[in-house]
């Protein structure tokens, strides 16, 4: 696993969280909530993403070497950003039922 590519799993993760609390604002959970279930759900979207996408030796090699090529930079942002995202709806949509059934 390359640093780099975890940072910016993380990052774009709390982004796409960010993004699709402001999207949709019955599942916002605040700029925090949303950072942080983004972080999450960017580290693991963005690990599962790169294990379908990049597991050759190939792929592996050039993770040892350090290289970032710009498909993989992209892929990164893009399992990041999209695994941010569904974490945080999914995180949302419980927090959305709980209210309800207590109310």
């Amino acid at each position: 696993m390359n640093i780099v590519s975890l940072i910016i799993q993380l990052i774009t993760g709390a982004i796409g969280g960010n993004v699709a609390g402001a999207a949709l604002k019955n599942y916002n959970l605040g700029t925090l909530g949303n950072s942080l279930a983004g972080i999450v759900g960017g580290g693991i979207g963005g690990q599962i993403l790169s294990a379908v996408l990049g597991g050759g030796a190939g792929a592996a090699a050039a993770g040892a070497a350090g290289s970032m090529d710009p498909s993989s930079i992209l892929a990164n942002v893009g399992g990041g950003g999209v695994g941010g995202a569904v974490l945080m709806i999914i995180i949302g949509l419980i927090k959305s039922k709980l209210a309800k059934s207590t109310s």
